[in-house]
């Protein structure tokens, strides 16, 4: 299955990056990296190892806001990419059947 990408136009695109930005930067934001949790995987990282990732990607229409942020390990926000939350679950089930399979 191949993600769609949202027509956002690129200053629709900078607008959501700088709120994101501008989010890092809230005690709001520091206290959840302070929790030293990735939101996806729950593996405990300290607050350096942590990133923030949009939920549903701002490529795919998502928002620079607190409901659609959440702190990720590398791993995770790097497997992630764009995907949608179903289609992250998706992903999670099916690397669970293969590696129960080896």
């Amino acid at each position: 299955m191949e993600p769609y990408a949202m027509d956002l136009d690129e200053a629709a695109i900078r607008k959501e990056r700088q709120k994101a930005k501008e989010l890092r930067e809230t005690q709001w934001w520091k206290r959840r990296l302070a929790k030293g949790v990735c939101g996806y995987c729950g593996r405990v990282c300290s607050a350096k190892e942590l990133t923030m990732d949009h939920i549903v990607p701002i490529s795919r229409g998502g928002r620079s806001t607190k409901g659609n942020v959440v702190p990720a390990c590398k791993a995770c926000n790097t497997a992630k990419k764009h995907l949608l939350p179903m289609e992250w679950d998706q992903y999670i089930n099916q690397s669970r059947i293969l590696s129960n399979n080896r």
